[in-house]
């Protein structure tokens, strides 16, 4: 059984952060910043209370009568006391006979085109590691893109006013840098295990490393290119960020609301309709807050059952990522433009050249990750380097036809083929039921926000199935 030490990382950034945070904030309460102040405690204790909520509604503490635990909750001291539940079961593993074991059965990487499936024993503790590790892995990303996301851009805001960092701040921006790429890095890794349940999932040190870098790269551009744009053109800002954010919120639910589906009651059983609504707002805020800095590995389908959408989405990430290149490019250039002599001890071209070099760097490092070191990359069913590639055709395309020097010029009425004479391709509609199959393909970075909470074994006749409100994803492949 592995260590616990994914869960030890989350607890250590999350209380790290929270105290550099409330030191912080008495350093401005004393030098009399209370706006500042304000905003710091905001952006620490908002994210706090979510993580409680979200550690409380995943354990079932509700329905369990533990009071200790929920007052612990209250003080804002959960995460540490489920971090230390999580070592006293992990330390009492073999000293005890556990009563109870379950047989689980997980396939191998294909070599040679097959897979064998391989069974092992797992107990009642292991399984409750499992919870605890799913629970902190959703806290994690809670914390990064709710707290210190925003507590980010928030102190390198401060510091470009005031043209310095001190030694609190400094060491604030450093651990919400810290926490944001490992929420990230979270993110992408439960994205894989729980596409891929049915397969033995072996992550290397080379794919940690190029998410690390992938991640790092990204958000670190998308903060700084943020508080450039602010600091210039403080009443646009605000345009800016609620329409990115708004775009990402709404979106979700546009396509629910065209599916014509019916509301999602498979969340939790005790959840009530208005109860189910307030969790899938709270989902999709999450999600729009991802997406605010970085491609978000979830990607939210409120008609499906699992919340989740399986289908392929390479051309959805390059539109993401080409999308948000030109808006940091136009970003830069309005704060270039309209910069004042506040800026005259940088070199403002070649910062933004930095900055637009870093961010192609991150999508360098994001295309080593899915082309050489994903660790499912032979389950995938197309390539993403060629799906990334028909995009930017398509899209070239797309620019081309509707340029005013591609049109004739020499015709005013344009005349349509008779229905009666025109004749399909053999092939075309073979080709549109093979492009429509490739939307219901199950997608490589996808992951259920609110369900896998609770550990269940898959069972022989589960292999095909979703596992309910416990979210174990499982597929054929």
């Amino acid at each position: 059984m592995r260590l616990p030490s994914s869960i030890f990382v989350s607890v250590s950034l999350f209380t790290a952060e929270t105290t550099a945070a409330l030191y912080l904030s008495s350093t401005y309460r004393s030098a009399g910043d209370q706006i500042w102040q304000g905003l710091t405690l905001l952006f620490t204790l908002v994210p706090s209370v979510l993580v409680q909520l979200t550690l409380t509604f995943i354990h079932r503490d509700l329905s369990r009568d533990r009071p200790l635990i929920l007052l612990l909750h209250i003080l804002q001291l959960g995460p540490i006391v489920r971090c230390l539940e999580a070592f006293c079961i992990y330390g009492s593993v073999g000293r005890v006979e556990e009563p109870y074991v379950s047989i689980t059965r997980k396939k191998q990487m294909p070599r040679g085109g097959q897979s064998e499936e391989v069974e092992r024993q797992v107990g009642q503790a292991e399984g409750k590691l499992f919870t605890h590790r799913a629970a902190f892995a959703r806290t994690s990303v809670i914390q990064a893109f709710l707290g210190s996301a925003p507590q980010l851009t928030l102190q390198l805001y401060i510091c470009v006013l005031q043209q310095g960092v001190s030694i609190g701040r400094g060491t604030l921006m450093v651990i919400s840098l810290l926490s944001i790429v490992y929420g990230a890095l979270r993110c992408n890794i439960l994205a894989i295990k729980i596409k891929y349940d049915d397969y033995e999932v072996d992550v290397r040190p080379m794919a940690y490393l190029c998410i690390f870098l992938w991640r790092s790269f990204e958000i670190a551009t998308r903060v700084v290119v943020l508080v450039l744009f602010s600091s210039v053109l403080q009443l646009w800002v605000l345009p800016v960020v609620l329409l990115n954010f708004l775009v990402f919120f709404l979106y979700p639910w546009i396509l629910f609301w065209q599916s014509h589906s019916p509301f999602p009651e498979n969340i939790e059983k005790t959840l009530t309709r208005v109860g189910t609504t307030i969790v899938l707002c709270l989902l999709t805020f999450l999600y729009a807050g991802i997406n605010m800095f970085c491609w978000s590995a979830v990607q939210v389908k409120l008609n499906d059952p699992d919340l989740i959408n399986k289908s392929q989405n390479w051309y959805r990430m390059a539109v993401y990522y080409m999308v948000r290149f030109v808006e940091n490019a136009s970003l830069l250039l309005l704060w270039y433009i309209y910069k004042t002599d506040f800026y005259n001890f940088i070199r403002a071209p070649l910062l933004v050249l930095q900055l637009l070099v870093a961010y192609a760097i991150a999508i360098f490092f994001m295309l080593v990750f899915y082309q050489f070191c994903h660790p499912c990359r032979k389950l995938f069913s197309s390539s993403m380097t060629q799906g990334l590639w028909d995009c930017s055709s398509l899209l070239c395309l797309m620019c081309t036809s509707a340029s005013p020097q591609s049109r004739p010029m020499g015709k005013t009425v344009l005349e349509l083929p008779s229905p009666s004479t025109r004749k399909e391709p053999p092939g075309e509609r073979a080709h549109d039921s093979a492009s429509n199959s490739t939307d219901d393909m199950p997608n490589d970075t996808t992951y259920d926000m609110l369900n896998d909470t609770v550990y269940d074994i898959p069972t022989e006749t589960d292999n095909n199935i979703g596992g309910g409100i416990n979210g174990d994803i499982s597929h054929n492949i």
